[in-house]
């Protein structure tokens, strides 16, 4: 049964050092989740990118609230890098675990199989091999003679998104977002923030329901409205781009980003 909470009930779910998986900026990303988290202090997040991430993962690091991170990249797009995760690295305020995408992809696949590794081949000559000491480069043991690299499953604790809905069964539309459904698979629990409930079920028709992830995989459900603020969230709203360009600016120095998370925190407390 799905738990339909409180914002500040759900992110109360989230224990300090748990692997927490999030999405990519455009997949919907949970702003006011990670706003309730920061001012809950919650600390020693191990984060797991899916298969990137941006102002989320930024604010939280330098929030302190980050002991590792595993990404292919941290980046505010258009705006330009991201300052605290750039910091972050030169001043080693957490432990980075370098990825590449289709890795992320695979280790949550192994997780979501129960397997503990999975095979993939496109790494084979890449830089990453030296650091990633967890990837290991074995002989096929079927098929042609050729070497594969064999990643280590990503089983977060926490699968944590924002979507445009979900009705009252726990059913969440993430429409064409498949990662949304990675994360959920690989993930001991799910919790969701939503812009609204519905009353009808998502799961009532063969075309509404091929982009639903079911309340089998979901454990909890908040309503955040505008939710994803500043990033956009499809068939909802777009980004605000001043608004991350602003915070670009800003955070570029310790001094600046304390005065835009300030910020950041009331205007969610007003939103709210």
């Amino acid at each position: 049964m799905t738990d339909i909470v409180s914002l500040e009930a759900l992110v109360a779910r989230i224990a300090p050092g748990s692997k927490l998986a999030i999405p990519v900026d455009g997949a919907g990303v949970a702003m006011a989740a990670t706003a309730a988290l920061i001012e809950a202090a919650t600390s020693d997040l191990r984060l797991v990118c899916v298969p990137i991430s941006g102002l989320q993962a930024d604010l939280l690091i330098g929030a302190r609230a980050v002991s590792s991170i595993e990404t292919s990249a941290v980046s505010l797009g258009e705006a330009g890098g991201a300052p605290r995760f750039a910091a972050g690295v030169r001043e080693g305020a957490f432990a980075l675990a370098d990825s590449t995408c289709p890795a992320i992809f695979a280790g949550l696949l192994a997780a979501q199989k129960g397997v503990p590794f999975m095979p993939i081949a496109g790494i084979i000559g890449s830089d990453l091999l030296a650091v990633r000491h967890d990837w290991k480069v074995i002989d096929s043991p079927v098929g042609e003679a050729r070497k594969v690299v064999v990643v280590p499953a990503i089983a977060p604790d926490v699968a944590l998104f924002h979507a445009p809905e979900a009705d009252r069964g726990g059913n969440i539309r993430i429409g064409r977002h498949r990662e949304l459904a990675a994360m959920a698979y690989a993930a001991k629990r799910t919790l969701v923030t939503v812009e609204r409930i519905v009353d009808r079920s998502l799961l009532e028709t063969e075309d509404s329901a091929a982009g639903v992830l079911p309340s089998l995989y979901v454990d909890g459900v908040a309503v955040a409205e505008r939710g994803a603020w500043p990033l956009p969230l499809w068939d909802e709203y777009d980004g605000d781009d001043a608004e991350l360009a602003r915070y670009a600016a800003m955070a570029r120095t310790e001094e600046g980003f304390r005065a835009y998370l300030s910020g950041f925190l009331r205007h969610r407390k007003q939103v709210a």
